[in-house]
């Protein structure tokens, strides 16, 4: 691309961005104006920024996990990176391993993967082994090929391929775990699993790794993503802002050595841990005991399986933000609504198996206060997100209609304050993240209940395999029945807490 395309490029999006926000501040004054003086007098009873217990406490979290993810980006990482630059070659280990595993990832995607992992291992000092588990031939063809494209002779890098049956990513993985302890990696080795569709940006490998040195109890370390979508632009920003907030929970969570996934994306664990017949087990045949639903296996969320396996075992895990991914995302349907809803359902189904599992099995002890606090704010996040909706929406329906306004204005002001926030992640922001962040409030919220009360319902957006049930017929539609009564239990005892809150009891007379 000429200098010139790229300056109109640059400009184009300066010019967007400004228009944007533009656009923003317009209705957000246009909001203000609408409603009455008396909620944007601090004088007045009726004060806006007056939002009582509950609010304080959701905002009052958002605000310790900013404050926590920047006093660690900001503050606390600089001196941990200065300690392990100073140790030089030496916090590298003997040997590195990079696990890679690629199933119906478009063979471009192959190439460009393939391509950055071996050019960041020839950049390493130490000898790299490359196992790709993979099911197609013609991706074992490709892979070899892009290896004699991008490692000179004598290179240090070696490759194994492991084919796998494509039943599912977790059978992936635990062939390819069984090849790699079969190759008897030295005690200090470490492995890096990457996704099909992550490109490892220059210096991730050396950045990330030298953090075990410097920390003897980590056995496993995840790393900043970045996005590249296909699709439209909301699309592509939602993905965006979505990185943004994962980055700034992961600092957060960092600050105590307890970040709650080894993304599957890009991670590094050790491999004497990596090699232990009980960490492949729990990577390739996890499983929940729900009281309700009996014992189902896990299908997708391995990166929560390889956490709880490193948990269980008395490892600590850690973030380094400036070990840098590209991730290409491919969204499940050219739909914005049914794309994002299928992504959430999935994420967040994941997220809640492994919280209820996580504070029974691994208790406070082992996960300490914060971490636990985090889990339990999870389950009533999902509850407390949608209060303020749906309280506005019935205040609006049955005393004025200026709630409403009032709600929007809030909404509008709180949400373009967070978006500003972002600015010191190191992460672009758009001026539709405040839009977005509300549709994740309020949808993923939604999405989260649902999921709360259908755990044994998974499924993969890009294998479009399902989860076999070994129940037999009367038992999956007693497990289907129970599931949407218990539901229906908790949105009502919800609405009746709404109606209390408001005095709509008055109504029904």
């Amino acid at each position: 691309m000429s200098m010139a395309n790229r300056a109109g490029n640059g400009w184009h999006r300066f010019s967007a961005g400004l228009f944007g926000w533009a656009c923003l501040g317009l209705v957000i004054t246009l909001l203000a104006s609408a409603i009455s003086a008396d909620y944007l007098d601090a004088d007045n009873k009726k004060f806006i920024f007056l939002i009582g217990a509950l609010g304080a406490w959701r905002y009052g979290n958002a605000a310790m996990h900013y404050c926590r993810a920047m006093f660690f980006l900001h503050l606390v990482f600089p001196r941990l990176r200065r300690k392990v630059e100073l140790m030089g070659d030496a916090a590298l280990p003997s040997h590195m391993y990079m696990v890679v595993t690629s199933f119906r990832i478009p063979c471009d995607t192959t190439f460009k993967v393939y391509q950055s992992v071996f050019r960041e291992c020839q950049r390493l000092s130490v000898p790299v082994t490359v196992i790709a588990s993979i099911v197609e031939k013609a991706d074992e063809r490709l892979i070899k090929d892009v290896l004699l494209r991008e490692t000179r002779a004598g290179s240090n890098v070696r490759l194994i391929i492991v084919r796998a049956r494509g039943t599912g990513k977790r059978d992936g993985l635990a062939h390819a775990f069984r090849a790699l302890s079969r190759t008897m990696p030295p005690d200090d080795a470490v492995v890096g699993v990457v996704d099909g569709d992550t490109l490892m940006l220059p210096g991730c490998v050396e950045k990330a790794v030298k953090f075990f040195a410097l920390y003897p109890n980590v056995g496993g370390i995840t790393t900043n993503e970045f996005c590249e979508v296909e699709g439209d632009r909301f699309i592509k920003e939602w993905h965006r802002m979505r990185f943004v907030q994962r980055h700034i929970n992961m600092c957060s969570m960092a600050l105590s050595q307890r970040v709650l996934t080894m993304t599957g994306r890009l991670s590094f664990f050790r491999a004497s841990v990596m090699i232990r017949p009980e960490f492949i087990q729990d990577v390739e045949a996890d499983f929940l005991d729900h009281w309700r639903l009996g014992r189902f296996q896990f299908l997708t969320g391995d990166d929560k399986s390889s956490w709880f396996s490193l948990m269980r075992r008395g490892w600590d895990t850690f973030y380094v933000p400036d070990s840098l991914t590209l991730t290409i995302e491919h969204p499940p349907d050219s739909n914005f609504f049914r794309a994002t809803r299928q992504l959430m359902r999935r994420w967040y189904g994941n997220s809640l198996r492994q919280n209820f599992r996580a504070t029974r099995e691994l208790g406070l002890r082992r996960l300490g206060l914060f971490t636990t606090y985090v889990l339990y704010d999870q389950r009533v996040s999902m509850w407390t997100c949608l209060l303020g909706l749906t309280v506005s929406l019935c205040a609006a329906m049955f005393y004025s209609p200026e709630f409403l306004l009032v709600y929007l204005f809030w909404i509008a002001t709180t949400r373009t304050i967070v978006t500003g926030l972002f600015v010191f992640s190191g992460h672009r922001v758009h001026p539709l993240y405040p839009l977005m962040l509300y549709y994740n409030q309020v949808v993923g919220s939604v999405m989260k209940i649902y999921a709360m009360f259908h755990m044994d319902q998974q499924s993969w957006t890009r294998q479009k395999t399902t989860l076999s049930s070994s129940f037999r017929n009367f038992d999956k539609m007693l497990n289907r029945l129970s599931s949407k009564t218990v539901m229906f239990s908790a949105v009502s005892v919800f609405f009746g807490v709404v109606a209390l809150l408001l005095d709509l009891t008055q109504f029904a007379n």
